[in-house]
């Protein structure tokens, strides 16, 4: 059983990265858009930096390769984005405030569930990658 939470856990949070990474490819444009209404320094630099690593460490998480890396790179992402894009302190046009309030606390659990992540690497797990 514990193998399976463990792997079911990974795969999940992996599938949380990957699926935003590749609707960021779809919507472009209003992606940046938003990044721009939240003042986020050098947008065009960092927009396609985030997508390549929320769809290449998704995989790696999925597959189970470089658990440790990849579940810190993604914490580090996380509070850097909680901190940019959901600031629910500051009020932007035709932004919803709660939603931003919802969202910043629901990264605080996605964080901690990285750092679990990153501790877990030699749990018992099924991986289609080992590194």
């Amino acid at each position: 059983m514990e193998k399976l939470a463990v792997t079911l856990g990974r795969c999940l949070l992996g599938l949380y990265f990957l699926m935003p990474g590749i609707s960021k490819v779809t919507s472009y444009q209003a992606m940046l858009d938003y990044m721009n209404l939240h003042n986020i320094p050098m947008a065009d630099v960092l927009l396609p930096i985030t997508t390549a690593l929320q769809i290449l460490g998704g995989l790696c998480l999925i597959a189970g390769f470089r658990i440790k890396e990849i579940a810190l790179m993604f914490a580090g992402m996380t509070l850097l984005i909680n901190l940019g894009m959901h600031d629910f302190w500051n009020i932007y046009p035709e932004t919803d405030q709660g939603h931003e309030v919802q969202n910043f606390v629901k990264n605080l659990g996605i964080f901690a569930g990285l750092l679990v992540m990153s501790a877990a690497q030699h749990l018992p797990q099924w991986r289609v990658a080992k590194a």
